[in-house]
């Protein structure tokens, strides 16, 4: 273990996306739970997502992230937006990799233009009643513009574990939010406009109905998992092999 700081760079690159990826890979084809008027169903490995922004960082996270879908799909996990399964959890880990570096500004563009482009879609059902369909994915938006999504990198960096579990839990919600606002807009436009095998009224009648009540039980189930999972995680590897992504203008 003391020797691993002696390794080249290139070489822990190659062995963290060995060991991630395959780690996601393995987990990808067990089912978390069924979508909401969906053949689909939420896989297991959603909840490592997030931790792969956090402890990898987006390039070799979201690389990590690529690789170990496709490698899911060779174990089983049939794909499901003809091939670009990795987008939604991809945004999330790249989104975390970079508010962990301190790039806060581009992770509040990229999810406007998510909002934005679900919302703009005509397959969207705005509305739910007087609510809006995507409430929580505004309450994301709201947290990471607050200052709470400038100190979620920082808390979790002290590994003090009050400020660590509120760091992983904020940046896991918002990550997993612009993970479910890609899920989302691919449905539409792979299912609903290019493939065509969910009718137009099935949106609107069904699956959006459906899931304005299941989504944020289903996200929070995941934001927990992400905590309870990630902080003695992060903690370990902290203190053991990996160094912390660190943020870049205090490199």
């Amino acid at each position: 273990m003391s020797d691993f700081s002696k390794i080249s760079n290139r070489t822990k690159i190659i062995a963290l996306l060995i060991v991630f990826s395959a780690l996601y890979a393995a987990l990808r084809p067990v089912p978390l739970g069924p979508m909401i008027g969906l053949s689909n169903s939420f896989s297991i490995s959603d909840f490592l997502v997030p931790l792969y922004g956090i402890i990898l960082g987006p390039y070799i996270g979201g690389l990590s992230v690529i690789i170990g879908t496709f490698l899911g799909m060779a174990l089983g996990k049939a794909p499901y937006f003809l091939g670009l399964d990795f987008l939604p959890a991809f945004v999330n880990t790249v989104a975390i990799g970079f508010l962990m570096k301190r790039k806060w500004a581009p992770v509040i563009v990229l999810n406007i233009v998510l909002l934005l482009a679900f919302a703009l879609n005509p397959l969207t059902t705005l509305f739910i009643g007087p609510v809006p369909f995507f409430w929580l994915h505004i309450v994301a938006l709201a947290v990471l513009i607050s200052p709470l999504g400038r100190k979620a990198g920082q808390w979790v960096e002290t590994l003090k574990p009050k400020f660590l579990t509120a760091g992983v839990a904020i940046l896991a919600f918002v990550g997993t939010m612009m993970q479910h606002l890609t899920g989302n807009i691919l449905t539409e436009v792979v299912h609903g406009q290019i493939v065509g095998d969910i009718l137009p009224e099935t949106f609107s009648t069904i699956i959006w109905p459906g899931a304005f009540l299941a989504y944020p039980v289903e996200r929070t189930v995941l934001v927990i998992l992400s905590v309870v999972i990630g902080v003695p995680l992060i903690s370990t590897i902290k203190k053991s092999l990996l160094p912390f992504q660190q943020p870049s203008q205090k490199e």
